[in-house]
């Protein structure tokens, strides 16, 4: 089962709550969360915003494709990812946009296509005014159920804190489209797959779709009305916490009706060691995700070969 928490209660530390969000994140990696002060119209705005963008001629979307850079920032086409190797690229299209570092911080100079700049389209009129504000009201739900999950498996709850001066938070529009009638057993909106980094912090329209491997080996579905989140974790907080936090396969094979939804993948700095505490181990979180993306986006994956 995926419990459905309140974020209010979490903030709170109330016992019950907290008991609950410790089983979840151990035993599940998934749980949903609403009381997060992000109403449920501010959510259907941001799909809105989204929808607007998805709408357009894909020749408006070409001029902001992340295929033409060696980051992932802007539109990526339909079966422009894959991110299971024995299935066939996802049939979703998606727009991402990061972190925007300051001129004078120090990873500036590093060339590092985490902190790519954005590439931001002039139409639909204020899409980037509200995702960039959405960029920061989701990152502030996501640290505070962190911290919450922090005190939940037994460390201090400021203990995450320290890694997110400069993160690596990829906000993400997914635009997955009905079925479609050729697609088979290997084609998915997105295919079985663990999330690479620490948070995600999911907003959807309401529309079914994911699913979510559960610890039987069943696929369950999970729903969540705008205003209430789906939260899941990712490999690099199943390193970082020792196992204590679970990395979960989830998909989405799409169904009759197109679906929006909005990851918030909550990533800390480049250089953050998230290798388990005490095992004298080195893990650069940027080197990881860096490898994963250019594992999952075929523009990257074909960069990655002429590096190798």
């Amino acid at each position: 089962m995926i419990d459905h928490l309140d974020l209010g209660r979490l903030e709170a530390r109330d016992p019950q709550e907290m008991a609950r969000l410790a089983r979840a994140v151990h035993e599940v990696g998934f749980l949903t969360v609403s009381n997060t002060g992000l109403s449920p119209a501010r959510i259907q705005q941001v799909m809105e915003s989204y929808r607007a963008f998805f709408q357009q001629p894909e020749a408006v979307k070409r001029k902001v494709d992340m295929a033409r850079t060696g980051s992932n920032r802007g539109w990526g086409a339909p079966l422009s990812e894959q991110v299971d190797p024995d299935a066939n690229p996802d049939f979703k299209e998606v727009f991402d946009c990061g972190y925007e570092l300051p001129a004078e911080d120090p990873y500036a100079d590093r060339g590092l296509s985490v902190y790519a700049p954005n590439l931001w389209p002039e139409t639909p009129p204020g899409f980037r005014a509200d995702i960039q504000r959405y960029y920061g009201e989701a990152s502030g739900v996501a640290m505070k159920t962190l911290r919450a999950i922090a005190a939940a498996i037994g460390r201090n709850e400021a203990a995450f804190d320290n890694a997110f001066g400069t993160p690596m938070v990829l906000l993400r529009g997914n635009y997955y489209p009905a079925r479609p009638d050729w697609a088979g057993e290997k084609d998915f909106g997105i295919a079985a797959h663990t999330d690479y980094g620490c948070l995600t912090l999911l907003a959807t329209d309401g529309v079914p779709g994911l699913e979510v491997r559960m610890p039987d080996g069943t696929w369950e579905a999970v729903t969540a009305q705008p205003g209430t989140f789906v939260i899941n974790f990712g490999e690099m907080l199943e390193f970082w916490t020792d196992g204590q936090v679970k990395a979960t396969l989830h998909r989405v094979r799409g169904g009759p009706d197109e679906r929006i939804s909005v990851p918030l993948f909550f990533n800390p700095a480049y250089d953050t060691n998230v290798a388990p505490p005490g095992s004298g181990q080195v893990i650069s979180a940027g080197a990881h995700l860096t490898r994963r993306y250019d594992e999952t986006y075929v523009h990257l994956q074909d960069k990655a070969e002429e590096r190798g």
